[in-house]
């Protein structure tokens, strides 16, 4: 049985980033030389490419996890690391490429079209990358940063400039197979076309494509049969044309009918925003098998009907060739047409200038988790790349990321916030880096929270009088002479005894001045 898809989920890992080395150049007589750590390599980079000879993702749909090299890491002597290299994966044109969210990442309908879908990490810098006239020797490096990783959907829908359709058996297999070189399967059953066929038609000077789908059936827009899983294969077609079987022996069918079931369908199948309707663009109609007696007189009866409609008819006959000729020099005047509409004079190259915006801020400051556990978390592309560069490990690496965050303005913007000394703060989303907020302080005034018009530290210290200095001088001498009578009283009570107590007496001379100061 054979096997098509068109639709295929992809797990993707980008290569990581090389770290940074730190070294020292070691030289004789030059002990410390300078540094000399080279930077790490970039990881390598996961590209979709739109290849015009490959035509399914079977491929991925065997093996859908991908994953690119690692950037290699930095080493002494100034040589940085290897960059990864970059993956590239072939895909058919008119694939169509949704992020997780759902949404539009690229649409592949050129060949040779590239887009990035999980961009390698970036190298960390070595220690003489880091070097400045202020820190000539850094003992330091920055990491590699980790690659993009995700998933991305690819949906296949199939570039042709005619698509055939029509109910099963009706013939449309035949047709390809009479006016291309293409080799469908072909039987007499219904739904032997199992997989969307390409053919290549050759009319005249014209050249053009058609693209074979599988029998539609009534209620294919909603999802019977094989109809919606192919009907978007129809999208991208400049023009239908109905293939009719006029010698079908199922009861309650014949050509208007059939017509109409198929009509129905492709009016309530929805299009892509900006995409023409499938019943707006240009339709002709074939009635084949007309080698048979009884279908060749059901034909000649109802072409008159469908031309009154609007609709150019053509008898057709797959078996013997017959209204071949006619029908694909029909379709090659639509197709030429519907060129000419698209063909527009080539706009010259402009150089696009985007300066940055005047009021762009690089991270934002949130408060979250309530009153009881409040934290406050910082998003932005460059503290969490910073974080995601620094090693927690060396404290001069710890100290270079403070520096930079304080540069880009995160302190002032979490004092702002409401953030204090040793609050909680999350730079990243889920699963983000955690700290304990320790602000730097560059002058007392940092740690003034005071109300307009008022200063914590005036009032907060005073300076004595002479009166209060001479009171508290007068406590000090009371109260050791008070100490001093207590020992005294346990001394003769017996409490203890010293033979050396009048050569040892510590307050004498202290009381004695002080009782004479008094006096």
């Amino acid at each position: 049985m054979a096997t098509f898809v068109d639709r295929v989920t992809l797990h993707l890992s980008a290569g990581d980033g090389g770290n940074g080395c730190v070294s020292v150049r070691r030289e004789k007589f030059k002990p410390l030389a300078g540094p000399d750590g080279g930077n790490g390599g970039d990881g390598g980079d996961i590209v979709l490419v739109a290849d015009p000879q490959v035509t399914t993702l079977l491929g991925y749909h065997r093996s859908p996890h991908r994953s690119s090299k690692n950037g290699q890491p930095g080493m002494g002597d100034m040589r940085s690391g290897i960059s990864g290299e970059t993956l590239e994966l072939p895909v058919p044109i008119g694939t169509v490429v949704h992020d997780e969210r759902g949404e539009v990442v690229a649409d592949m309908t050129e060949p040779g079209m590239r887009v990035v879908v999980a961009a390698g990490g970036q190298g960390g810098l070595g220690n003489a990358a880091l070097a400045t006239t202020k820190r000539k020797a850094p003992g330091f490096a920055l990491l590699g940063t980790p690659g993009e990783s995700g998933d991305v959907s690819l949906e296949l829908k199939t570039i042709a400039d005619v698509a055939l359709v029509g109910f099963p058996s009706a013939g449309k297999s035949s047709l390809i197979a009479a006016i291309s070189a293409a080799k469908p399967k072909i039987a007499d059953y219904p739904f032997t076309t199992l997989t969307p066929n390409l053919g290549v038609v050759e009319s005249g000077s014209t050249r053009f494509t058609v693209a074979d789908v599988p029998g539609l059936i009534e209620g294919a827009s909603e999802g019977k049969g094989l109809g919606l899983e192919f009907l978007r294969h129809v999208e991208r077609c400049e023009a239908l044309l109905h293939v009719i079987d006029c010698a079908t022996m199922d009861p309650g069918r014949d050509p208007i009918s059939d017509l109409d079931v198929i009509l129905g369908e492709l009016e309530r199948y929805p299009v892509p925003e900006g995409q023409v309707p499938l019943l707006e663009r240009p339709q002709l109609v074939a009635l084949n098998k007309i080698d048979v007696p009884d279908a060749a007189e059901l034909a000649d009866f109802v072409t008159a009907e469908l031309e009154g409609r609007g609709y150019r008819v053509f008898p057709i006959s797959t078996a013997s060739h017959k209204g071949l000729r006619e029908l694909t020099f029909a379709l090659a005047d639509i197709v030429e047409r519907a060129r000419a509409e698209r063909i527009v004079e080539p706009e010259p190259e402009r150089i696009v200038l985007r300066p940055k915006a005047v009021d762009e801020v690089p991270f934002t400051v949130r408060a979250e988790g309530g009153e009881e556990h409040r934290f406050y978390r910082v998003r932005g592309a460059k503290p969490e790349r910073w974080v995601q560069q620094t090693d927690f490990t060396n404290e001069e690496a710890i100290g270079y990321l403070a520096d930079r965050l304080a540069k880009l303005g995160v302190e002032d913007g979490l004092f702002k916030a409401g953030a204090v000394a040793g609050s909680t703060v999350v730079i990243g989303g889920d699963g983000g880096t955690v700290f304990d907020w320790e602000p730097t302080l560059t002058s007392t005034a940092e740690l003034i929270t005071s109300a307009r018009g008022t200063d914590s530290r005036i009032g907060a210290t005073s300076r004595p009088t002479r009166n209060e200095r001479r009171e508290e001088y007068f406590e000090r001498m009371d109260a050791k002479a008070a100490a001093r009578a207590e020992l005294e009283q346990e001394r003769v009570s017996g409490l203890w005894a010293d033979e050396d107590a009048d050569d040892a007496d510590p307050f004498s001379g202290e009381v004695e001045r002080h009782h004479g100061s008094e006096g």
